[in-house]
């Protein structure tokens, strides 16, 4: 198969815009193409297609897509690169046609950015179906042409990256256990010799002192892991890292406050920040970025049992301080205040915290955009440019002194892992309480709650679980490597 795109006609005349690479096709079959569109009505719109077949004996059955307008840019208003969204989704329609078609091999044309043409094509195609006897057939997209292979092949390691992160998130829990997402990741790992992978026990958690992280394991007949990462591609091993940190609840039922039966299935992908983060270094090692970078990441799962946290326990995290548990549901900023303590440790450049945190998250963006909470406007700006290139956006949200008086007010302890309004700023509040086990002046929190799974929001990934913002991680890091290059 083959997918061509063609433009919004920008003159009245209706005629088909073609791509370079739909211009040359159409001349290989003397005009044909061109003419059929021509007869087939009115132009294309944006993400629709025309399907013809018997064209030309190579490719039995060719998708035009439509891509929108020719020299589509930044949008100011929408923060991304409207472009390269265009580019995703008309790849990802018309391949998806191809594999309705059962044809095994598509050819896509790079419709002048191949990077966002391979992201669209892999993206697109992708589904979780590991446990399925039915199967959709496999798809295997490829370059159309040779024009671009560089960046193609570039696309194809952000958008799989993504796609080991969705993997990750729509798994049944007891497929993916705590050990069994540390293996999984090491398994990923292995062929780089410049990457070591240190699955630690409960034992190694219980001499770090990471009484919080522990407290929300106890619940779990499945014992707790930390998961620790080392990627060492900058070119000197002591020049300082970047380090990724990633909420791993690999079911969070709630504990002992405990969730509604309802939707509490989709709490498998509670551990989506752990799976974004660890996907983003295992695609800056294919990519071989030349920089540092350290990923944690604690697994657990959050159950009820005899041994669980109760409502009112206190419980001390790494760096000394006590935290009253207030709500077992409110786990994941105990996981993320001893990692993050530990994070400490690595003299890093910058630390960037990723987690499924607060449904007040969900509430407050929904899917539109992962909130980011930072203390550093460096660090901001870099994670803000990544996000217009991968489309994948963010928005800075407030980290208020007003967040941090409602969560260090508490009767018992140093600090309340809710805010004492309950549900006011749910989202500020958790991001207020990570705060107090942050001293390093460039940090960032990405809350992904409202980003976790698509529903047909970002039309180039099917239903499930999205594995976002993956490919913005990935694309900071980028982004940070050429800075130290520079």
């Amino acid at each position: 198969g083959l997918v061509l795109g063609v433009y919004s006609s920008e003159k009245d005349d209706g005629a088909a815009q073609f791509t370079s690479a739909g211009d040359a096709f159409d001349r290989l079959v003397s005009g044909r193409l061109r003419a059929l569109l021509s007869l087939c009505g009115p132009p294309l719109k944006k993400g629709k297609t025309r399907i013809f077949h018997g064209l030309h004996q190579d490719f039995p059955s060719v998708v035009v897509v439509g891509l929108g307008k020719k020299n589509a840019g930044i949008n100011e208003q929408e923060n991304w690169n409207e472009g390269k969204e265009n580019i995703r989704t008309a790849v990802a329609v018309g391949c998806r046609h191809i594999q309705d078609l059962e044809i095994p091999c598509v050819e896509v044309d790079p419709c002048g950015d191949a990077q966002a043409a391979a992201e669209g094509a892999v993206l697109g195609l992708h589904e979780y179906n590991e446990l399925k006897q039915k199967k959709k057939p496999v798809v295997t997209p490829q370059l159309h042409g040779s024009a671009e292979s560089e960046a193609w092949q570039k696309g194809v390691l952000y958008a799989e990256g993504q796609n080991l992160a969705r993997y990750l998130m729509e798994a049944p829990a007891n497929y993916i256990t705590p050990i069994k997402f540390a293996e999984h990741i090491e398994q990923k790992l292995k062929s780089f010799s410049n990457v070591s992978v240190h699955i630690r026990p409960e034992s190694w958690i219980t001499a770090q002192e990471m009484g919080a992280f522990l407290s929300v394991a106890k619940g779990s007949a499945e014992p707790p892991i930390f998961l620790e990462i080392h990627y060492s591609g900058g070119a000197n091993p002591d020049d300082s890292p970047l380090v990724f940190v990633g909420k791993g609840v690999t079911f969070d039922s709630g504990g002992i406050s405990l969730k509604p039966s309802s939707g509490m299935d989709a709490m498998r992908a509670d551990m989506g920040g752990a799976a974004t983060v660890c996907s983003a270094i295992v695609t800056a090692a294919a990519l071989n970025l030349p920089l540092n970078i350290i990923g944690l990441a604690p697994l657990c799962e959050n159950m009820p049992s005899g041994k669980a946290n109760k409502p009112g326990d206190v419980v001390r995290a790494k760096n000394g301080k006590t935290i009253q548990v207030d709500n077992t549901d409110a786990e994941g900023r105990l996981l993320l205040a001893d990692a993050l303590c530990y994070a400490h440790n690595f003299n890093a450049r910058a630390i960037v915290n990723a987690a499924t945190l607060t449904g007040a998250m969900d509430v407050a963006l929904g899917s539109a955009a992962t909130g980011v909470f930072t203390n550093s406007s460096w660090l901001w700006t870099h994670l803000y440019e990544a996000s217009i290139l991968t489309g994948d956006r963010v928005w800075r949200m407030p980290l208020f002194e007003h967040y941090t008086r409602q969560v260090t007010d508490c009767p018992l302890a140093d600090v309340s892992n809710i805010g004492k309004y309950s549900r006011a700023g749910g989202a500020c509040t958790a991001a207020a309480f990570l705060k107090e086990f942050v001293t390093a002046s460039h940090w960032a929190h990405l809350d992904i709650a409202g980003v976790m799974s698509n529903k047909d929001e970002v039309p180039y990934l099917r239903k499930g679980m999205a594995g976002r913002p993956t490919r913005t991680l990935v694309e900071f890091a980028a982004r940070l490597s050429q800075d130290s290059h520079n």
